[in-house]
């Protein structure tokens, strides 16, 4: 029998490798501060924000690029920003549909060494190092989560957002799952951990699994308008925000 040869990767490669210098951790903390600053900033005046995320992955001939393309004409149409994670896909086309009905359009980067680059469709944008301070901007600033087709980075998203729901870190907040062929699956196991006692039923009774666009609308007004008021808010000149 063949033993099978484990190749060590050089040390440079090694992530896992415990405590650095101090001084490295230090920049490390000073790095995350300012990039939570920067987003903070960027934010603030954007107004309030419904999140779409999806697929980096879409062309726009696909059916999953043509909704989230009306869903944002439909967010501008509501008045709120259009919020993405910034890139291609079913970011690009929820900030083209938000672009294109004069809308506000914002993208939330972040730098990867493949398919991620900003879209030509945000009219404010801001990128990150990393993916847990994108995931902090793009909940803060949400009456709301619209969640299309995606990969690991989606579920990531969909099932933080939820943890936040079930920990009552937000609370009220409409999710739509759009997409019942892809996400039935999904939104099975979801009702398996009801039954297991994982998760309570009250977990889901913000969770809405569609294929209509309306009804999504519909149920995203339906908690917004009752449960949240958006407050204007006054530019400080002494911060040199722009007036």
């Amino acid at each position: 029998m063949e033993k099978t040869q484990r190749i060590i990767p050089p040390i440079d490669s090694i992530y896992l490798d415990g405590p650095k210098p101090r001084i490295y951790e230090l920049g490390f903390a000073w790095t995350i501060f300012w990039q939570f600053i920067k987003g903070f900033r960027t934010m603030h005046f954007v107004g309030p924000c419904i999140t779409v995320f999806g697929s980096a992955r879409f062309e726009e001939t696909n059916p999953y690029y043509i909704a989230a393309r009306a869903f944002g004409k439909k967010i501008a149409e509501m008045g709120f920003t259009t919020l993405t994670g910034g890139g291609p896909g079913i970011m690009e086309a929820a900030n083209r549909g938000a672009f294109e009905n004069g809308g506000n359009s914002v993208g939330c980067n972040i730098r990867l060494p493949f398919e991620q680059h900003p879209n030509p469709y945000v009219q404010t944008s801001v990128t990150f190092n990393y993916f847990f301070i994108r995931k902090v901007i793009l909940v803060k600033y949400s009456y709301a989560f619209i969640i299309l087709p995606g990969g690991f980075g989606t579920m990531d998203e969909f099932y933080e957002t939820l943890t936040l729901v079930q920990t009552k870190i937000i609370n009220d907040f409409p999710i739509v799952l759009f997409g019942k062929d892809y996400y039935k699956p999904l939104f099975d196991h979801l009702q398996v951990m009801v039954e297991k006692g994982t998760i309570s039923a009250e977990d889901l009774n913000l969770v809405l699994l569609t294929d209509d666009i309306e009804d999504a609308t519909q149920h995203i007004l339906t908690y917004v308008q009752t449960n949240y008021q958006v407050k204007k808010r006054k530019r400080l000149w002494w911060l040199f925000e722009k007036v």
